[in-house]
């Protein structure tokens, strides 16, 4: 995959943070960029990505895989992660991510026909206290989401969209 020049002028700022021979810890902040702007990370992507900062691709997907906030696929507007750890499920986390899946007509992992929601699990958020929790397209975490609070929040997410619509 060959990246636009803005593109690559990003990965640049990146990898000069790092010592010449340590270039490849800049990958992490590549695939973000690349998601950033695609909004999500494809193998060709990762291929792109290995070879501009001269590591094996299969170094490349581990990191894309091991990490939940790399989209792995395309992914609605809102990408909506459920805990479901041990505490959270204690909490009801799994009861949460259920109710969202059946007021989204979607599975676990599915996304909206419409293409504005995705609904997946995840694994430990930090906050087991506030259980059951969520993340909001990898930046904004929910709390206490009872059945209601995630009407509450479905609700105001559509408005806000039919609002740009308008």
């Amino acid at each position: 995959m060959s990246f636009s020049e803005s593109t690559k002028a990003r990965f640049a700022k990146e990898v000069a943070k790092y010592p010449p021979e340590q270039k490849q810890s800049a990958v992490m902040a590549c695939l973000a960029i690349v998601q950033q702007e695609q909004g999500w990370v494809s193998a060709e992507a990762e291929a792109g990505i290995a070879e501009y900062l001269g590591m094996p691709a299969i170094a490349v997907r581990e990191v894309t895989t091991f990490y939940n906030m790399y989209n792995q696929q395309p992914v609605g507007k809102y990408k909506l992660n459920v805990c479901t750890n041990l505490p959270c499920q204690l909490r009801d986390g799994q009861n949460a991510l259920e109710h969202l899946c059946r007021a989204l007509g979607v599975d676990d992992g599915g996304t909206t026909a419409d293409g504005l929601f995705t609904v997946a699990k995840c694994e430990c958020l930090g906050a087991c206290a506030d259980a059951p929790v969520m993340l909001v397209n990898d930046r904004q975490m929910l709390s206490y989401m009872s059945p209601a609070k995630l009407d509450e929040m479905l609700a105001m997410i559509r408005a806000a969209e039919a609002g740009k619509a308008a």
